[in-house]
């Protein structure tokens, strides 16, 4: 019988459960902000998450977290789809929930109902990890799915309120879409403008409005996340890591990250470890 540990890691309270770099994980995570309050960055949205609050992130995402308040209690449950897909028929089961993907919807706030049944179930996620059950891995996979059913939940009672909250710019969603798919290989920003039928003067001009950041900052920004994680790799030379990101050399990737991270990748890399 596989063993099921290494697909799912349940992280309570006071064991730290952030990291201060950038890093994209191979688990699915859902962190519960019981008391206090944490910064988190996914993607290009970054969040004060203020207890009570469910955080969701799938694989794909790029993430960090900063406590932001010494009281912080999160607990924080890591699980592989093939974990939790083991005995399920439907294999795409997690892609129908956007509250995983790069849409921003990674910060849940919750009701006082919402944080009851949420912290019912980190309690028995938790309890799980105590008793020896010969069941353990049916249990907390059963937890996982009630997990997951309650947020979708969740999600579509407060619907008007979150399409309003996410549609309130669609120019700047779109272009966050289109960055986040495109950013490793298009690093000019008239290749965004083109596919949303502006000029750059004018796109850039009207995410500033919006975000307070020119279009040109948003791909910088996901450029040096990605390049943050890829340096966190030592099995990835410099040069290498250059390359995936379509840098035309290894100097000129050198002077991009220096100039919007403060510091050469070398020199990222050495304080990172």
């Amino acid at each position: 019988m596989p063993d099921y540990k290494k697909d799912y890691l349940f992280v309570g309270s006071g064991n730290r459960p952030y990291h201060t770099e950038p890093y994209r994980a191979e688990s699915y995570a859902l962190a519960f902000i019981k008391q206090g309050s944490v910064r988190l960055q996914a993607g290009l949205g970054s969040w004060e998450v203020i207890a009570p609050a469910i955080v969701t992130l799938g694989p794909s995402v790029i993430r960090y977290f900063s406590k932001n308040s010494e009281e912080l209690k999160m607990d924080v449950i890591f699980f592989k789809d093939s974990f939790l897909l083991e005995r399920h028929a439907d294999l795409f089961f997690l892609f129908k929930y956007d509250f995983f993907g790069n849409n921003g919807l990674h910060v849940l706030k919750l009701s006082p109902l919402y944080y009851e049944k949420i912290n019912k179930i980190y309690e028995l996620l938790q309890l799980s990890q105590q008793g020896g059950n010969y069941h353990e891995n049916e249990v907390v996979r059963g937890y996982i799915f009630a997990l997951v059913y309650e947020i979708d939940a969740y999600y579509r009672q407060l619907s008007p309120e979150i399409s309003s909250s996410l549609s309130g710019h669609p120019l700047f969603a779109r272009f966050r879409q289109l960055v986040s798919s495109n950013y490793i290989h298009q690093h000019k920003l008239e290749f965004y403008a083109d596919r949303l039928f502006l000029t750059s003067k004018s796109l850039s001009a009207a995410i500033k409005k919006h975000s307070g950041k020119p279009a040109g900052w948003w791909i910088d920004e996901a450029i040096v996340l990605e390049a943050k994680v890829l340096l966190q790799n030592r099995l990835l030379s410099i040069r290498q890591i250059s390359d995936k990101l379509n840098f035309s050399d290894q100097s000129v990737f050198g002077k991009f990250f220096r100039a919007n991270a403060g510091c050469s990748p070398a020199d990222y890399r050495r304080l990172a470890s």
